[in-house]
């Protein structure tokens, strides 16, 4: 018999949005550098309460999550297709989006190194990452942080510099931006 496992971002799926509010995405903007015949692919973007922002800005916009409900949710919102997947292993062609963004979720997959190596496989050369997380040094990130240990939510937060540290192996820049409690890890193919 397979353990129960509680499923939270099902569970969450209906009240997201009102309960982690959404804002004008303006730092993560800036550095994406976006133009219209981009592909962006939003890691782990759940409801899409991010990408929403970036609709009518490029050619397309896929949210890839593994939660069901939460791509539901994303479905309500123009101009974002959703698909159901693993970050580990996501069902695309190698170098097929312009931009990636994962806000908030690396956090929370299973295997952070597959992750990173996937979405580097996935990314096109002369394209940008972006990977949106809190800073586990600040005090605020770290109650969050116990907050989903106690939460059973299986969550693992890197130190900005261990997210660049991911990309290591690969041929790319790297820069990190912080403000306040939330950093940026740019990696540029």
């Amino acid at each position: 018999m397979e353990p129960f496992i509680f499923d939270h971002f099902n569970f969450l799926a209906p009240i997201y949005d009102r309960v982690i509010q959404p804002k004008t995405p303006d730092t993560l903007t800036s550095l994406m550098k976006l133009s219209p015949p981009d592909l962006l692919l939003d890691v782990g973007g759940g409801t899409g309460r991010i990408s929403q922002y970036f609709s009518g800005q490029v050619q397309q916009i896929v949210v890839a999550d593994l939660s069901f409900k939460m791509l539901g949710m994303s479905q309500l919102k123009d101009g974002l297709s959703p698909v159901n997947s693993h970050s580990e292993k996501l069902p695309f062609p190698n170098e097929t989006f312009d931009r990636i963004i994962m806000v908030d979720a690396l956090h929370h997959v299973c295997d952070q190194q597959d992750t990173a190596n996937e979405l580097w496989r996935i990314l096109k050369h002369g394209g940008r990452l972006i990977i949106e997380e809190p800073n586990i040094h600040h005090w605020a990130v770290k109650l969050i942080a116990f907050g989903e240990k106690i939460a059973l939510m299986r969550s693992h937060f890197l130190d900005p510099t261990e997210i660049a540290n991911l990309f290591k192996p690969f041929p790319g820049e790297t820069h990190i931006h912080y403000e306040d409690y939330i950093s940026w890890v740019v990696i540029d193919k």
